[in-house]
């Protein structure tokens, strides 16, 4: 059971300058051990987090010497409990969250009838960023007709949310409208240090999206889990993690004009991808930092999941208390942030000799040789460099399918298909931008890319440039703070002159958002073939992520979003191609609408003000009128509606004993899907709009929901119902039982049958039959989405063999109770010749106690092959997960067992 915390001796008091004092805290330089001087920054918010929770119980002494030891320790992949300062859910996981919560009350309250045990007991922020639907784009309206439509649709899951801030303790709701969940929590949310009763501590914090790394920028630890470890670590459990490596990366010298903090972020991310770091920490450090704003490392920092990293951190310095300055934070906090963070040795000054620090491993760029570019067209980790994108594009048209290829023969190259836009006679080749769109997540939170956007719609418009009407443009701001400070610098109306109206603030086209594309131009793609592309200053351009006509996909920043709309191409060379022609009839170049560093930084001084921030979330604590006219029930056990179609009870919890299930082998499973590399969390989990004919569709149809208000995947996170029919319901997914055909259907074995995949999933659960799933190399990359993992349990799945896992995917299946094995090195299921046509045996022994973390497994099938894998349980406690069946159900039980 808990003791008292061994570390009390070092408890000290930190004074305020001007006399009295801000309060208590755990002093790292205290423990007088010359092997914290070197730890990187990273590590030592995990060892304060270690010493300062350390109760010989769930945390002990040895677990902060394991910390203490890191660069001794960190190569031995040791295990180490983390409790996060707070837990962040967004809107699209919240839900989900809230709901497993509301079940685990009832299953509380049937066990034990002390319902009121489930609340979260660390803080919940909960930022409800409605994921907008682009239905209404080019208007001046598009906000609140696009705000309108959202209550409409999700009126029921927004009510359940409201509902969740009053029934449950220590929960924040920020009400929708606000803003996307990183940009408010960076500029409103992030504490950086906590001081709570007196206690002093870092602001450290897990959130249920992977761009919750954002947060890394401002110097708070910060990283994507799954809704599964979100919601137990809500319930005070330590987080199990493997005690990272730190990967130290060096910046150098400036940026050149013209150079954008996206081109940085996209060469530091293939950097890195390259480098590998998955699993581990990037720490940056050198005398670049000086040149990089706030905004700017944050840029960097919310692409953490691209390059693979847990986290991006940037340690807190001078430009960090700026920024706390500029968006609001008080003057006292900023000062008590700074005292305890230098009194503590967590605060970097450049102006003081650096001290050395230890790295795992070490990486160099110096900032000048970033060039101009976007990556793409199918990952965000294949950048291209602008002058390279004319030739790279006719490569892709050439290539055959994959990553970048599309297979298009040189004699279809060069068509040219002729329709009809609204009256207007138009033309579409391949390459041509059909959506262009300034997005909500990686780029809104930096003003020098969204004003900078905002100076190239301005140059554009007054040489009489126009964006040919059938691109569908938009503008999703990631807070009301950058709709001030466009319309304060008086650039909005060029924007919204070249259609790049405000549509919302919260997931847009990065996340499937992008509505429907005029009808016209739908057939003229589908008809023809044409691949057609979108340009969008997001994060992800997976396959069939942004829209299902768009195959080509390209991030890129925004201030190149606009230069594209214009060009209304990709396939174009902007250093020696026209991008249009202006009014008077002389060709437009690319450099004669691109603003420089200067004009930039000096609009950004002018517009960018402190009081923006404060008035715009002193105003979203108040909510809206839509919000606020909301009639929710008030008890703390919800009353479940079986006829919702977006709020529904699932069964995790359903006929649940006090007693663990055990761990399971696997006899004679079928392979549901046999699948190859890359596939991501938008390959697995249900995202983007309900196709037509899916079987959720078909579930919506026969409970009399009309096809207009299908919504999206997103909305009904709170219905498992749709959500396991929406699994693996991706249309670009690749299946290898189906012999090239690409599409979310699989075979069903025993017979034969060519079958929806959630269809065939049911046949086999019919049947008493286990499945399993294949794949190749990091497999779960992209989105921390729980019901990548939620949805193949409700099919039926119990294993998956894959060559490597992504953190959070790996770890969001243990929590499900599904277990993960690795191929040996070297090995995979071509290797082994194994087709998805055989059944899978998995011997596991029956008592937890015979088992351990990574050990070899052997998988044998009918077919007399048998070879060995890694049982990918990493730690003991995934392992006791695995025994009660899953996290939350080990969960309950032990606050069962607390209260008696």
């Amino acid at each position: 059971m808990a003791t008292e915390n061994p570390f009390k001796s070092i408890l000290k008091t930190l004074e305020k300058p001007e006399g009295g004092e801000f309060g208590k805290y755990y002093s790292l330089p205290a423990l007088n051990d010359p092997r914290i001087e070197k730890l990187p920054y990273s590590i030592r918010i995990l060892l304060e987090s270690a010493i300062r929770n350390c109760d010989e119980f769930q945390v002990k002494s040895k677990d902060v010497e394991k910390i203490i030891d890191w660069e001794n320790s960190s190569p031995k992949l040791v295990e180490i409990p983390f409790k996060p300062a707070r837990v962040l859910l967004q809107d699209f996981t919240g839900v989900p969250a809230v709901v497993d919560l509301a079940c685990m009350r009832d299953a509380m309250n049937s066990l034990a009838g002390d319902s009121d045990k489930i609340n979260p007991l660390v803080p919940v922020d909960l930022v409800i960023d409605h994921s907008v639907q682009v239905d209404v784009a080019r208007s001046e309206n598009a906000v609140n007709a696009n705000m309108e439509l959202e209550f409409q649709r999700n009126k029921e899951r927004f009510a359940f949310l409201k509902w969740g801030s009053n029934a449950f303790h220590n929960m924040l709701v920020v009400p929708p409208g606000s803003g996307i969940v990183h940009q408010v929590n960076l500029e409103y949310l992030g504490r950086v240090v906590f001081n709570t009763k007196g206690l002093l501590y870092p602001d450290s914090v897990v959130g249920t999206d992977s761009h919750t790394t954002m947060i890394d920028g401002l110097g708070v630890a910060g990283w994507g889990v799954g809704g599964i470890e979100a919601e137990a670590a809500m319930l005070g459990q330590p987080m199990s993690m493997v005690l990272p490596g730190v990967v130290g990366f060096k910046l150098l010298g400036k940026l050149r004009d013209g150079v954008t903090a996206t081109d940085l972020v996209l060469t530091v991310t293939q950097m890195l991808r390259k480098h590998g770091v998955v699993g581990k920490f990037v720490e940056f450090y050198g005398e670049g930092m000086s040149e990089l704003s706030l905004a700017d490392r944050a840029t960097i920092a919310n692409m953490s999941p691209e390059y693979g990293a847990t986290m991006g951190f940037f340690p807190v310095d001078h430009v960090t208390l700026q920024y706390l300055k500029l968006t609001g934070r008080s003057d006292e906090t900023v000062s008590m942030i700074e005292s305890y963070l230098r009194a503590n040795k967590m605060f970097v000054d450049y102006s003081e000799p650096q001290g050395e620090r230890v790295y795992s491993s070490y990486l160099e760029l110096n900032l000048e040789d970033v060039e101009p570019c976007v990556s793409g067209p199918k990952r965000p980790h294949d950048r291209v460099s602008l002058k390279e994108m004319k030739s790279d594009w006719r490569s892709c048209l050439d290539n055959k399918i994959g990553f970048k290829g599309f297979a298009i023969p040189k004699e279809s190259q060069s068509k040219v298909v002729e329709f009809e836009f609204h009256g207007t006679r138009a033309q579409l080749r391949h390459g041509d931008v059909v959506i262009a769109a300034i997005t909500s997540c990686t780029n809104t939170s930096n003003p020098s890319v969204m004003l900078g956007a905002a100076l190239v719609a301005k140059k554009a418009c007054e040489l009489g440039l126009e964006v040919k009407p059938w691109i569908k443009t938009s503008l999703a701001p990631g807070s009301g703070v950058v709709t001030k400070y466009l319309q304060k610098s008086g650039l909005q109306s060029y924007l919204n002159q070249l259609g790049f109206n405000i549509v919302g603030y919260g997931c847009t086209t990065c996340i499937g958002n992008s509505g429907d594309l005029d009808e016209s131009v739908a057939s003229a793609i589908a008809e023809n073939d044409i691949v057609a592309a979108a340009v969008l200053s997001g994060n992800r351009n997976f396959e069939g992520r942004v829209h299902p006509l768009t195959r080509a996909n390209y991030l890129a920043s925004p201030p190149l979003v606009v230069a594209y709309a214009l060009a209304g191409t990709v396939d174009i060379d902007f250093e020696t191609e026209p991008i249009g022609v202006g009014k008077d009839g002389k060709n437009i170049f690319f450099r004669d609408i691109w603003p420089s560093n200067e004009e930039v930084a000096e609009v950004v001084q002018s517009s960018v003000l402190p009081d923006m921030f404060k008035a715009t979330y002193e105003a979203i604590t108040k909510g809206n009128s839509m919000w606020n006219q909301l009639n929710v029930p008030s008890g703390k056990l919800y009353s479940w509606d079986p006829k919702s179609t977006y709020i529904h009870q699932p069964p995790y919890f359903k006929d649940m004993s006090m007693s663990p299930p055990g761990p399971y082998g696997v006899k004679d499973a079928y392979c549901l899907l046999n699948f190859g590399d890359s596939i991501t969390t938008d390959h697995i989990s249900p995202a983007g709009s309900i196709h037509k004919d899916s079987p959720a569709a078909r579930y919506l149809m026969e409970r009399g929901v009309d096809r207009r208000d299908f919504n999206s995947y997103g909305s009904r996170r709170g219905n498992d119902e749709v959500m396991a029919r929406g699994t693996f319901a991706n249309i670009r997914i690749v299946n290898m039982l189906l012999n090239g055909e690409v599409g979310p259907k699989t075979v069903h074995i025993p017979t034969g049958e060519k079958l929806s995949v959630f269809d065939a999933a049911m046949r086999y659960k019919s049947e008493g039959q286990g499945t399993i799933i294949l794949a190749g190399a990091e497999y779960g990359s992209g989105s921390s989405r729980d019901w990548a993992a939620k949805g193949p349990k409700l099919l039926g799945v119990k294993a998956v063999i894959a060559k490597s896992f992504e953190r959070i995917h790996r770890s969001n299946l243990v929590g499900m109770g599904i277990i993960p094995l690795c191929f040996k090195c070297g090995e995979d299921a071509e290797t082994l010749g194994l087709t998805g046509h055989e059944r899978y045996s998995i011997g596991l022994p029956s008592s937890i106690s015979d088992l351990r973390p990574g050990q070899d497994v052997k998988v044998e099938t009918d077919s007399g092959k048998s070879f060995a894998c890694t049982l990918r349980f990493d730690t003991e406690v995934e392992l006791v997960y695995f025994d009660h069946g899953g996290i939350l159900q080990y969960v309950i039980r032990n606050l069962v067992d607390a209260k008696h």
